[in-house]
């Protein structure tokens, strides 16, 4: 058991936050709407060094890439989330989010 705070979502630096009841399902929503907007899931997403820093005193650390990289490891990446191409629209905290299509990026295999 790490002594270290648990860390906080703004710490993976997301631009949109989805509630779901699996962890990491997001990596094989190929084709989503969120709100009006249109969505396509394009590659996994990479996390770099500056999930490390606790963005409220500019300490440094070793979470969450510690963790992440024992279970989330690709091709020598730590993956965090999905990049996407999103169409034009608007998207409101609250708004539903349907996926219409399943499948796994081309980055999604070690």
């Amino acid at each position: 058991e790490s002594n270290e705070p648990a860390l906080g979502w703004d710490r993976f630096r997301p631009n949109i936050v989805a509630a779901t009841q699996q962890a990491h399902c997001e990596d094989e929503w190929a084709e989503f709407v969120m709100g009006e907007v249109q969505a396509s899931g394009v590659k996994l997403c990479s996390r770099c060094v500056l999930t490390t820093i606790n963005q409220a005193d500019g300490s440094k650390g070793k979470e969450p890439l510690r963790t992440l990289s024992t279970y989330r490891n690709i091709g020598g990446k730590v993956m965090f989330g999905q990049n996407v191409i999103a169409h034009e629209g608007r998207v409101r905290v609250g708004d539903a989010l349907e996926v219409r299509k399943f499948g796994y990026p081309p980055n999604a295999k070690s």
